[in-house]
């Protein structure tokens, strides 16, 4: 598979504290690539500068061939983005949060709503979808949240920590959907802290810790660096190679 995704050297600093360190990876077309690291590691400032939000001081981004330093706009049309935090407004229903969203992203209107209906029966949400968004459950909110990313049909998609806080129906939703968009063609950057959830959904995975990516590779190959693959788990390759200390 050919690289959707190529991140080379990139280097982000605030106040004088080097927050993401010379960190390269890949994320190749149709693939969950998981994105891993514990609090304080770099993670979300690096999804920030790859999603066009921040600029780097240093390093390139390409993405679907566009650098994001020269073509952002271009980028921009390539990816959707659900961040960690709740992007909703609650007065409005399912299908309005998504049509606003749509809109926004510059979809006409009667294009905006056929889409909102079609991601809504994806995610699960079509019998509720006229219901104001403070009447639903967390996971729920979580999969709008979702929907709301792809409305503009990305080709990549980040998905920063999608399943935090949400009860197990909600969880094994949210991956059967993330792995068939995988399945249809996209690419996906994961980010979380479940590491049974990453060795489950992940084609690929980089460990990030104080701004580097530490590890790159398979789950298997990930598991087969400490251990026999079939009895090593992801969380003890994880402690393994970022420690056990406490982060804040």
């Amino acid at each position: 598979m050919e690289d959707f995704l190529v991140a080379s050297d990139l280097t982000k600093s605030f106040d004088g504290t080097q927050v993401v360190a010379s960190a390269s990876f890949t994320v190749r077309s149709q693939e969950i690539f998981g994105l891993l690291g514990p609090n304080g590691a770099g993670k979300t400032t690096t999804i920030r500068m790859l999603s066009t939000v921040l600029d780097p001081d240093e390093g390139d981004i390409r993405i679907g061939g566009h650098s994001v330093a020269g073509e952002s706009d271009a980028v921009r049309r390539l990816i959707g983005v659900c961040p960690q935090e709740l992007a909703l407004y609650p007065e409005l229903s399912a299908t309005d949060n998504l049509v606003f969203f749509g809109r926004m992203a510059g979809l006409p209107g009667g294009e905006a709503k056929a889409r909102a209906a079609e991601i809504l029966e994806r995610v699960g949400l079509t019998d509720r979808a006229k219901d104001a968004v403070r009447k639903y459950s967390g996971g729920m909110k979580r999969r709008v949240n979702i929907a709301i990313a792809l409305m503009s049909k990305p080709r990549l998609l980040f998905l920063d920590e999608p399943t935090v806080g949400i009860d197990p129906q909600s969880r094994n939703h949210i991956f059967d959907t993330v792995l068939a968009l995988r399945d249809e063609g996209m690419s996906v950057l994961y980010t979380t802290h479940y590491m049974e959830e990453a060795d489950r959904l992940c084609d690929r995975i980089g460990i990030m810790d104080a701004g580097h990516v530490i590890a790159l590779g398979t789950p298997v190959e990930l598991k087969t660096r400490i251990g026999n693959p079939d009895t090593t788990t992801l969380e003890e390759v994880f402690l393994s190679l970022t420690g056990r200390s406490l982060r804040d």
